[in-house]
């Protein structure tokens, strides 16, 4: 197809920093026609755009003047992250997202800003404002038009991702405009493609294209989300690849695993670290432990240990966010309400303890360290890049009665990366400048993650009824996307399955 143009700005060489534009071809030669932004993410690490963006360098590296609009596919950092950039360039168009992502995103946002910018309270109300004010939310599985002008237009869908709460898959049905082709086309084929309903033919002769984003895919059993399911018909399809060359573990057997992480610790009278992100991993492995004590702490050989099980959330942004996931129930899956309706409470349970203030972090860290009480400790930032999860890993990483568990993915020349690598080996990790031993156990539990892998992806693309021409496979690191394409190629002979370079057009 010749009249629109996909391009990636992020998430290509690596896993963050996602941002991809869709836009129209102007009949005008040379000049870029309107478009939109999918995500507008934060790197991490030592991932970069390619042409200058990283984690320390955030402007905006690539035009917007003719972005019309950005849809937001869910509010995860490294999607999220550079909206203060974009808007500081000059975009001052619609903010689409999913109902639920439309309560999360300020309160994401509003920590970069705190992080990122200033501290200054009436700055910050005033960017929020601006937020707020641009954000449209829209339901799940219902069409809306975003660009309409004499060279086409372009209409999106959001549909459930399952990967967080309020995350998304985007639908986007681009359409040339064109009297020519109109007056080819029958009156009934005309009819039905303006419905969506045309036939392929007839959406040719329509010069009509359907680009899916995926955004980030959820696998089938992550807590409290049902799993997303592949939309009826994809001509181009923009597909994540962050686990494409590894399964995960079952959801019998990563609950076995953590079960023996916990009993470890309950052995060595040592603290369990897990790293997450405030958003969505907290809140699920929040769920999981709630499950875990519920079934084992009557249990009479497990009633003295897990029914005083501690579990220490210490992040304030992740108290807001649970707050928020409890008052989106109608969001949930079917299993979590149904616990719900029983009279449990699945991220609020007994056990489970929050820290706020820098006082009470402080407190909590030297308790952890001083005391031989076995707890669990759930703290920012996922990767270990910031937050309060590296106070606890300076305070506790050099300890061998600590256990360390990552649930999620670890990008490259990230701490939590060269844990995880080199944790196993007895090696070192520097955090805040200064170098630590990594004398604690190193446990990666991938049946957490919040990512489909490699099955799953697959799945997604060979469930589409109308199958995709052209696969175009990003947000993975090298090896992951090569695997992934060659995977892909082999279930989709007919599609052409590509792995596109940095800002490349097509």
């Amino acid at each position: 197809m010749n009249f629109f143009n996909i391009k990636h700005h992020g998430a290509v060489n690596g896993v963050t920093g996602s941002c991809h534009e869709l836009s129209l071809s102007s009949r005008l030669g040379g000049q870029e026609g309107p478009g939109i932004l999918i995500d507008c993410g934060l790197f991490q690490g030592a991932e970069t755009s390619g042409k200058g963006a990283s984690a320390n360098q955030l402007e905006i590296d690539f035009p917007i003047e003719h972005i019309q609009a950005l849809v937001v596919t869910h509010v995860h950092i490294d999607h999220v992250g550079r909206i203060p950039y974009l808007l500081a360039a000059g975009f001052k168009g619609p903010i689409y997202c999913s109902i639920p992502s439309a309560k999360l995103l300020p309160l994401v946002l509003e920590d970069a800003i705190k992080i990122g910018f200033t501290r200054n309270g009436a700055l910050v109300e005033k960017f929020l404002r601006v937020i707020e004010q641009r954000l449209k939310p829209l339901p799940y599985q219902q069409w809306q038009s975003v660009i309409e002008g004499p060279d086409g237009s372009i209409a999106i869908k959001l549909q459930p991702a399952g990967h967080i709460l309020g995350s998304a898959y985007v639908e986007c049905e681009v359409q040339k405009r064109s009297d020519q082709s109109l007056s080819v086309a029958s009156g009934d084929a005309q009819q039905k493609a303006r419905q969506g309903q045309g036939s392929a033919a007839g959406d040719e002769l329509l010069n009509k294209h359907r680009v899916v984003f995926s955004g980030d895919l959820g696998a089938p059993y992550a807590p409290l989300l049902p799993p997303p399911k592949s939309p009826y018909r994809a001509d181009t399809l923009v597909i994540e690849s962050t686990y494409g060359d590894r399964l995960h573990q079952g959801r019998k057997e990563r609950r076995l695993a953590l079960k023996a992480v916990i009993e470890r610790a309950y052995q060595d009278r040592g603290a369990v670290l897990i790293p997450a992100f405030s958003i969505g991993r907290t809140q699920e492995i929040l769920y999981e432990l709630e499950s875990l004590v519920h079934d084992l702490s009557t249990h009479k050989l497990y009633k003295d240990t897990w029914a005083n099980l501690q579990v220490i959330v210490d992040s304030p942004l992740a108290s807001r966010f649970t707050k928020t996931y409890r008052q989106l129930k109608p969001y949930w899956d079917e299993e979590a309400l149904k616990r719900v309706r029983t009279g449990r409470h699945p991220l609020n349970f007994e056990q489970l303890y929050t820290v706020d203030s820098h006082d009470q972090h402080e407190t909590a860290v030297n308790l952890v360290r001083s005391t031989a009480e076995p707890c669990i400790v759930i703290a920012a930032s996922g990767m270990c890049a910031g937050g309060r999860i590296v106070n606890y890993l300076k305070a506790l990483i050099e300890d061998p009665r600590t256990d360390i568990v990552f649930i999620g993915y670890q990008a490259q020349g990230t701490p939590g990366q060269t844990i995880q690598k080199y944790g196993p080996r007895g090696g070192y990790v520097e955090l805040d400048g200064e170098r630590y031993d990594i004398r604690a156990h190193v446990h990666s539990l991938s049946g957490y993650s919040a990512h489909a892998d490699q099955k799953d992806l697959l799945n997604f693309a060979r469930r589409i009824k109308h199958p995709p021409g052209q696969i175009r496979i990003i947000h993975g690191d090298d090896q992951a996307k090569r695997e992934l394409q060659q995977k892909m190629q082999a279930i989709l002979p007919a599609a052409e399955v590509m792995i596109p370079g940095q800002g490349e057009s097509g």
